[in-house]
């Protein structure tokens, strides 16, 4: 594999790459890391990757493992799982901003929820290229992305709730 062909078929998929990796770490700086790290491996092992039929499937699925295995490593050292789950609902509130409290919302799903509705919403995949990324049947992915998608809407309207709540109550 020639530097010009690295470049214009694995390089050009490290934004990409980034922001899918930062979605899970929730670092910036984190998330370039393992891009970083990945494009480094990808390119000592470029002659490899001649084979792969779909690199960009193979590129999202590597960012994938790589922060699984970071987040793993964190939650062992750092707790830093439990922290992220058990944001404030303060925060939230406070923040008044929907599309914030959305991505919280979407930051507090189970991981394949949190990926799969990322992958979808966020990043417009379609089914089959996410049932590709994740390893998974795309009836999977479906009921995955259902499921996401209803457990945000519930925390929504518990939100809107709350909050018509606290407005008639601050009104009288």
């Amino acid at each position: 594999m020639t530097q010009d062909y690295f470049q214009n078929s694995v390089y050009i998929l490290k934004d990409e790459m980034y922001r899918f990796a930062k979605k899970f770490l929730m670092s910036a700086d984190e998330a370039e890391d393992v891009v970083m790290d990945l494009m480094m491996r990808f390119w000592q092992k470029k002659d490899e990757l001649l084979v792969v039929e779909n690199l960009k499937s193979f590129a999202m699925r590597s960012v994938k493992n790589e922060c699984l295995n970071r987040l793993k490593h964190h939650e062992v050292k750092l707790g830093f799982a439990s922290q992220t789950r058990h944001q404030s609902e303060l925060y939230q509130i406070e923040t008044n901003n929907m599309r914030e409290q959305i991505l919280g919302f979407i930051d507090q799903l189970p991981e394949k929820q949190k990926m799969v509705i990322h992958l979808k919403d966020v990043e417009e995949y379609e089914i089959s290229e996410i049932s590709e990324m994740m390893e998974m049947e795309e009836n999977a992915v479906r009921v995955n992305l259902m499921r996401a998608r209803q457990k945000v809407k519930e925390s929504i309207n518990k939100l809107n709730a709350y909050e018509t709540a606290m407005i008639q109550n601050y009104r009288q």
